[in-house]
C-alpha cells in the first residue's frame, strides 16, 4: 500500500471562505492561524490576541469552530473521491489517501500528487503532502512539510530520522522529557531501547513509532461516503452580491464531483439553497441537459446562473443537494483517441438558458397537424431524452418547409402574370394542398378550417418564399434561408 497524506496547516482559517484580510482564527485567547495579511503585520501562531490586535488594529478575528472544521474535512474527503475510493480522515486538519491502486490510472505518484494539490489549491486550501508506505509515516512527513515520496518501507526510517520529536503531536511533557534525554530528533529516538522508552514515556509514543515504521499493523477506518449528497457551508461574513458566491460554491461542487465518482453516478439536477441574514431562504435550481459528473461543467453553469441572479438579502450560508442522480452507464473505450473541440450541445444549451432565462431557449418539435400555424410546438431543450425524441419524431413532412414562418400570412399583390413580392414570383413547385382544421373552426384561438395550395416561389432578386392561394387570394407565409 502507498499512502498520500495531506496536512492543511491553515485549516482552521481556510475553513472560513470569503473572509476579508487581514484575518486570524483564535482559540483560548491565542492566535491559531493568520492569513498572509496578518502574517505581514507580525501576527504569528501562539501569539496572545491582545498582542496581535496591537500589531494589526484592523485584524478580523474568528473564534475557532471545531464543528465547522469537521464538516469541511468531510467535504474534502468527498472531493478526494475523484482520485481514490480509499480515503481516511486524519482530524483535525488532515486526510489520508491510499493511492497504490490508482497509480496506473493517473500515470504515477508525481501525477496523482500534482492533480490532488491542484484540486486543493483551486478550492483555496494550502496543503503540505508526503507519500509513504505507512499512513502514520506519511502523516508525520506531511506535518513536517517534507513534500517527499518514500517508495519502500526500508527507506522510511531514514526519511523519518531528521524530523523533530514535536512533529508527532505527543503530549508536551513527553516531548520535554525526550529533550531532557538529549533526544530532539526521531532518528535519535529510534536508537534508544524500546523497553526503556516504555518505562519513561509510556506505550503511546513507542507504539506510534513502530506503526510509523511499519513494524506493527496500522489499520485505517475509511471514510463512508453518504448514500445521498447534501453539503452545507456557513460563510464567515455576509455576501451581498451573487457573483461572490462562486468561490464558496466551488468547494461544494468539488465534494459533489468526488461523491459522484465514488457512487459511479451522474447528476441531472441539483439545487443550491441560499440562507439569508433575515432567516429566509431561496433556492437556485440547476438543471443539466444531460447527466454529468464534471466539476468544471457544473461550476460554469453555476456562474452563469449567479451572473443574472439578484439577491433579495445578503447570504450567510449555502447548501448544495443532488436532486436527480442516475447510475453511470458503462462506456466502451476507444481504440483511437477522438479529437474534441469545444463543449457539447447539451452543455451549450445549459449555459444559454442560465444566461438568458429558461423561456428564452426552446426547441421546436413537430406535431400531427398539417396547418403551418399549428405544426410546430416549443419544448424544453433539456427535457429527458425520451421525451425530447418523441417531440421531434411525432410526425414528419416530406414537402419543403421554410425556416422562417411569418406570425401571420401577408397578402400579396396579384397581377396578370401572377403574384408579386419585390417583383414577379416564379413558381418552382407544384401546388401542395393543405386542408385541415374543421374541428376547431369555432374556437377563437384556433387556426381554424383552412383550404390552401402552397408553392415554393422565387423573385428576381433570388429570394425564395413560401406562398399559398386560397379563396381570398395570394399570401406570403414564410421565407427560406
Amino acid at each position: 500500500m502507498l499512502w498520500l497524506a495531506l496536512h492543511f496547516p491553515l485549516f482552521a482559517l481556510e475553513a472560513l471562505p470569503l473572509r476579508q484580510s487581514p484575518s486570524a482564527v483564535v482559540g483560548r485567547g491565542r492566535i491559531l492561524a493568520g492569513d498572509p495579511g496578518a502574517t505581514a503585520a507580525g501576527v504569528v501562531s501562539g501569539q496572545k490576541l491582545s498582542t496581535a490586535l496591537g500589531l494589526a488594529p484592523g485584524l478580523r478575528v474568528f473564534e475557532r469552530d471545531p464543528a465547522r472544521e469537521a464538516r469541511a474535512l468531510a467535504d474534502l474527503a468527498c472531493a478526494a473521491g475523484r482520485f481514490t475510493p480509499s480515503v481516511s480522515l486524519a482530524p483535525p486538519d488532515g486526510l489520508l489517501l491510499e493511492i497504490g491502486g490508482c497509480l496506473r490510472l493517473f500515470g504515477g505518484v508525481a501525477a496523482i500528487v500534482e492533480a490532488v494539490l491542484a484540486a486543493c489549491g483551486g478550492q483555496g486550501w494550502s496543503a503540505e503532502w508526503a507519500v509513504a508506505p505507512t499512513p502514520l509515516g506519511a502523516r508525520w512527513l506531511a506535518r513536517a512539510g517534507a513534500r517527499q515520496s518514500v517508495a519502500t518501507a526500508a527507506a522510511l526510517p531514514a526519511a523519518l530520522a531528521p524530523l523533530s520529536c514535536a512533529v508527532p503531536g505527543w503530549p508536551a511533557e513527553s516531548v520535554a522529557r525526550l529533550q531532557s534525554f538529549g533526544c530532539a530528533r526521531l532518528g535519535e529516538l529510534m536508537q534508544m531501547p524500546a523497553a526503556g522508552l516504555r518505562q519513561r514515556l509510556g506505550h503511546g509514543p513507542v507504539d506510534d513509532l513502530l506503526r510509523a515504521r511499519g513494524e506493527v499493523p496500522d489499520p485505517q477506518r475509511y471514510f463512508v461516503f453518504p448514500e445521498q449528497f447534501a453539503a452545507a457551508l456557513e460563510l464567515p461574513s455576509r455576501v451581498e452580491h451573487a457573483e461572490g458566491l462562486a468561490f464558496a460554491g466551488q468547494r461544494l461542487f468539488a465534494a459533489l464531483a468526488g461523491w459522484l465518482n465514488i457512487r459511479q453516478s451522474l447528476v441531472r439536477a441539483c439545487s443550491l439553497q441560499l440562507t439569508h441574514d433575515d432567516g429566509s431562504t431561496s433556492t437556485l435550481p440547476l438543471r443539466l441537459g444531460e447527466p454529468c459528473a464534471d466539476e468544471a461543467r457544473l461550476l460554469r453553469l453555476l456562474r452563469e446562473h449567479l451572473g443574472r441572479l439578484t439577491l433579495p438579502a445578503p447570504v450567510e450560508a449555502l447548501r448544495l443537494s443532488a436532486d436527480e442522480v442516475i447510475a453511470r452507464p458503462g462506456d466502451s473505450g476507444q481504440l483511437f483517441a477522438e479529437a474534441v473541440a469545444g463543449e457539447g450541445t447539451a452543455a451549450c444549451l445549459e449555459r444559454l438558458r442560465a444566461r438568458l432565462g429558461e423561456a428564452a431557449v426552446q426547441v421546436l418539435g413537430l406535431r400531427a397537424d398539417y396547418r403551418p400555424e399549428c405544426a410546430t410546438v416549443a419544448g424544453d431543450p433539456l427535457a429527458a431524452g425520451a421525451a425530447r425524441d418523441a417531440l421531434a419524431t411525432e410526425t414528419t413532412f416530406t414537402a419543403p418547409r421554410p425556416l422562417w414562418l411569418l406570425p401571420a400570412p401577408q397578402p400579396l399583390a396579384e397581377r396578370a402574370d401572377g403574384p408579386h413580392w419585390h417583383g414577379p414570383l416564379q413558381l418552382l413547385t407544384r401546388g401542395e394542398r393543405l386542408e385541415s382544421g374543421w374541428w376547431d373552426s369555432g374556437e377563437a384561438a384556433a387556426a381554424g378550417d383552412i383550404r390552401r395550395d402552397y408553392f415554393v416561389a422565387r423573385n428576381a432578386q433570388g429570394q425564395w418564399a413560401w406562398i399559398f392561394r386560397d379563396g381570398q387570394g395570394w399570401f406570403l407565409h414564410g421565407l427560406f434561408a
